[in-house]
C-alpha cells in the first residue's frame, strides 16, 4: 500500500511512517517540518502525491502538549493556520476521493477549547466525505520539536537534564496514555479495515487506563535514577478538570499491548543514548 503521512515528522506520523516501512508498506512523508515548501496551508500542494497514493494519513496539526496549547490555542495564528491547513487538506481529499483517516482528539466535544473546536470541525469535514475519524487520548513517544513537548517527554527531558521533575501542577489530574508505536498499530489496522468500519462507530485510540500525571512523574523518577519529584500548586487549566470516557468499539478492531512503564521506559532509552 502506497501511504501518504501528513505530519509525519510529528509525534505520532514519525513513528507511523517507522511502522508502516517495517510493514512492508510504501511512505511519502510530508511535514511543514522537513521543508517550508510542504506546507499544508497552500491549497493544491498534495495533489501530486495524491495522484499516487493508496491510502492517506491526516495527521498535520498545529498542536502541542498542554503548555503549548495554554499559550498558544486561543491565539489568531494557531486558529488561522490549523483552519487553513484542514481547508486546503479535505479540498485535496474531495478532489481526488483518496481513503483517510482523520486524527482528531478526546477534547473535541470540549467547545471551551479552541483546539478542540477546530478539531470538532476537522470530523465535520471528515464525516462529509466518508473518511475514518479517530479520537487520540494523549499518545507519547520521542519529541522531535522541543517546543512542543508533551508532558512524558518534558519530565523525562527535566529528569535526565535537571536531575529532578519539577511539575506545573500538583499532578492529580487523570489522563490516559498510549505508547506511539501501539497508536501505529492501530492505525494500521484501521487502514486495512477502512470498508468495514461503520461510519457511526466512535474510535478512540487509547488505553481504557486512567492515570495521574504524579503517578506518570514518579514512573519517570524511578527509571531516572529515582530523581526527586516536586509538584506545582496549579490545577489542570487546558481542559478544565472535563473528563470523558473512551468508547470501546476500537477493542473489537485492536487492542494495546505496551505497559507504561515499558513505553515510558523505551522514551528513557532514548534520550540517555542520545544526549
Amino acid at each position: 500500500m502506497k501511504c501518504l503521512v501528513l505530519g509525519s515528522s510529528g509525534q505520532i506520523g514519525a513513528a507511523l511512517a517507522v511502522y508502516l516501512k517495517s510493514q512492508g508498506h510504501q511512505v511519502r512523508s510530508f511535514d511543514i517540518a522537513r521543508t517550508s515548501v510542504e506546507d499544508l496551508r497552500n491549497k493544491g500542494i498534495i495533489d501530486d502525491y495524491l495522484r499516487e497514493t493508496d491510502f492517506v494519513f491526516f495527521l498535520a496539526f498545529d498542536v502541542g502538549g498542554s503548555a503549548y496549547l495554554k499559550q498558544y490555542q486561543h491565539t489568531f495564528h494557531f486558529i488561522d493556520n490549523n483552519t487553513r491547513l484542514m481547508q486546503a487538506t479535505f479540498d485535496s481529499l474531495r478532489r481526488y476521493n483518496k481513503p483517510f483517516i482523520f486524527a482528531s482528539s478526546q477534547m473535541s466535544n470540549m467547545s471551551f477549547s479552541s483546539y478542540g473546536t477546530l478539531k470538532a470541525l476537522g470530523e465535520f469535514y471528515t464525516k462529509t466525505l466518508g473518511g475514518l475519524v479517530v479520537k487520540f487520548w494523549n499518545v507519547y513517544g520521542v519529541e522531535h520539536d522541543p517546543a512542543k513537548t508533551h508532558v512524558i517527554t518534558d519530565f523525562v527531558k527535566r529528569a535526565l537534564t535537571d536531575k529532578e521533575i519539577r511539575m506545573r501542577t500538583d499532578g492529580e489530574e487523570e489522563r490516559q496514555f498510549l505508547y506511539a508505536k501501539d497508536c501505529s498499530e492501530a492505525l494500521l489496522t484501521l487502514a486495512e479495515q477502512y470498508k468495514n468500519i461503520p461510519r457511526d462507530k466512535e474510535l478512540h485510540i487509547t488505553t481504557f487506563k486512567w492515570l495521574k500525571i504524579i503517578d506518570i512523574a514518579n514512573i519517570i523518577s524511578k527509571l531516572c535514577g529515582n530523581v526527586p519529584v516536586i509538584p506545582g500548586s496549579d490545577k489542570d487549566t487546558v481542559q478544565q478538570g472535563k473528563r470523558n470516557e473512551p468508547d470501546e468499539y476500537i477493542l473489537s478492531l485492536w487492542k494495546p499491548t505496551t505497559d507504561i512503564t515499558e513505553g515510558i521506559g523505551e522514551i528513557v532509552k532514548h534520550y540517555q543514548e542520545s544526549k
